[in-house]
């Protein structure tokens, strides 16, 4: 028993001591070609290094110079732009100028100044359109496309605009149309300053129309300030016809 012994443990010896050995020389082969075994590990390090190093280029080109360039040439495009802003203003100068020189005789036929003569009805009666429109038309007045009444140099309704009949509330027009249901408080006669003609003339007409019209309404007649007109206020637009007259 004891020789059985012995030798399992001589066999197990020289399979360990093998062991050992065969180890020893792949340890030393191991070292002898450091160079094998350090490719083997940059072989498969090489491909990431270069798969890195792909994608960098391609992110640049897609978002640096894509959105740089888009900015710049934005930037261009505005500089570009900006003298032909500047110079609009240039050209413009020349119709100002044309402008200026047309609104000379323009001021020359402008009104600078009224006279106004209202009629008010008494509190509570208004102006009936089917009585109003025989009564204005027999002063001599037309209706206009404008929805007032005018009454021109020439009783037929040609020539210059002397002075104008309008209703003295809002719109301040008149519907031809529908003139027997309509009714007001009180209307407006008004002529501008300088007047074509005889201003003195045209005003002794407005005058003479308004009384007329207060006698057949009723009316009161107001000035410009709608205060009772008087002698000193008659006298006062009598003036003041004559100033723009001379």
């Amino acid at each position: 028993m004891a020789e059985e012994l012995r030798w399992a443990l001589i066999v197990i010896s020289v399979f360990v001591i093998g062991g050992l050995l065969i180890h020893g020389l792949w340890s030393v082969r191991k070292k002898d070609n450091p160079e094998v075994t350090q490719q083997d590990r940059v072989e498969p390090n090489e491909p990431t290094p270069s798969v890195e190093d792909t994608p960098e280029p391609v992110v640049q080109e897609r978002d640096e110079p894509e959105f740089g360039d888009l900015s710049f040439s934005a930037e261009n495009d505005q500089r570009e732009l900006e003298p032909e802003i500047e110079q609009q203003p240039v050209e413009e100068e020349q119709p100002s100028e044309v402008e200026s020189v047309t609104d000379e005789p323009q001021q020359e036929v402008q009104p600078t100044d009224f006279i106004i003569v209202h009629l008010q009805m008494p509190e509570g009666l208004s102006m009936e359109g089917s009585q109003l429109l025989p009564a204005v038309n027999m002063l001599g007045f037309k209706y206009s496309e404008e929805g007032f009444f005018n009454r021109h140099l020439d009783p037929a309704g040609t020539g210059p605009v002397l002075f104008r009949l309008v209703n003295m509330y809002n719109p301040g027009t008149f519907d031809i149309d529908n003139m027997e249901q309509f009714s007001t408080a009180g209307v407006s006669l008004f002529m501008t300053l300088p007047c074509e003609g005889d201003g003195l003339s045209a005003f002794n007409m407005l005058h003479s129309a308004a009384k007329k019209l207060a006698d057949e309404f009723g009316a009161t007649i107001l000035n410009s300030n709608r205060e009772e007109m008087t002698v000193d206020s008659v006298r006062e637009y009598v003036e003041k016809v004559r100033s723009f007259s001379a």
